[in-house]
């Protein structure tokens, strides 16, 4: 039966402002940045490696732009060196949604004498002429990358628009103004601009936004049984790559992993979350970023990750 006290509670509901929940601003402003690029840009690609950022960016761009298809072709840098759960989801994802995919090969550029293995087997500092190379060799104009704000301190310092030379170089002083949501995508011949959807999500953003949208991962992002050794105070796959030393035991252990990169820096850590819930309790208490506890390429040096994107690095 209507009442008068039920009539006054739907007359207050429909005056109430209309408010967008927290993730659906989020998932607002990434669809308005893919479609402001389609409209700036005449060669866009997305950087695709099968991690969650970047599964979680090739989901917004099909929400942008469907019922038609993404208008982007996807690039990997593959260094060789990848995790093969994840090359696996990286081409399902590719055949099941009819993508263009390039692959930049860090080994075709060792085999061809254009790169030099480094001392401690990483191949993630080599990523970076395969990369500037194939977006000149393709003429990309706009470049998305998976990178947010929260990450790492040089990755703080980015707008959503991140303009690059004719050499692909970042200049953290022509920086350019954003407000109110207005991008420039201005650069001159041989520039181009990278960009950078997620800049203002959260890990837990993205791991609640996976959980609300259903969107598949590959399962190493969850607890599982795997054999690792300890390394810098981080638990690295066993692999071709150059580990473990004689001295480095290998253990079986219950891990997952945070990130993912190559499989010579990247750190997994103990974990039973096996599920997506179990998997935001533990983001939620956590007091480091994922690449601050899982990334060994970043703990080079202090400035490590800064110093790579001013050499044409995301």
């Amino acid at each position: 039966m209507t009442t008068a006290a039920h009539l006054h509670d739907a007359a207050a509901d429909a005056d109430a402002p209309y408010a967008l929940s927290h993730l659906d601003s989020l998932e607002s402003e990434a669809v308005h940045i893919f479609r402001e690029v389609a409209g700036e840009f005449e060669k866009p690609v997305i950087l695709f490696s099968g991690g969650k950022d970047s599964i979680v960016m090739l989901h917004l761009a099909l929400k942008a732009f469907a019922p038609a298809p993404v208008p982007f072709a996807l690039l990997h840098v593959d260094t060789g060196h990848n995790f093969p759960e994840v090359i696996d989801y990286r081409d399902r994802t590719v055949a099941r949604h009819n993508l263009r995919l390039h692959v930049a090969s860090v080994q075709e550029y060792i085999d061809a004498g254009k790169l030099r293995e480094r001392p401690d087997g990483t191949r993630n500092p080599l990523q970076t002429v395969p990369l500037t190379e194939a977006i000149q060799q393709h003429a990309f104009d706009a470049v998305f990358g998976g990178g947010r704000r929260d990450e790492e301190k040089a990755r703080a310092k980015e707008r959503v628009f991140s303009l690059r030379d004719e050499f692909s170089q970042w200049d953290p002083r022509r920086q350019r103004p954003e407000l109110w949501q207005l991008y420039n995508g201005r650069h001159a011949p041989g520039e181009h601009v990278r960009v950078f959807p997620l800049s203002n999500w959260t890990e837990l953003d993205v791991w609640q936004y996976i959980a609300r949208e259903g969107i598949e991962l590959p399962e190493i992002y969850f607890a599982h049984e795997r054999e690792v050794f300890r390394r810098g105070g981080m638990w690295l796959t066993a692999g071709a790559w150059g580990g473990p030393k004689e001295t480095e035991q290998v253990e079986t252990r219950t891990i997952r992993y945070r990130t993912v990169g190559d499989m010579s820096c990247t750190g997994a850590v103990d974990s039973d979350a096996t599920t997506l819930d179990a998997v935001i309790a533990e983001i939620a208490v956590s007091r480091l970023t994922e690449r601050g506890a899982t990334r060994a390429d970043d703990k080079l040096s202090e400035a490590a990750m800064e110093d790579r994107k001013r050499e044409g690095y995301f």
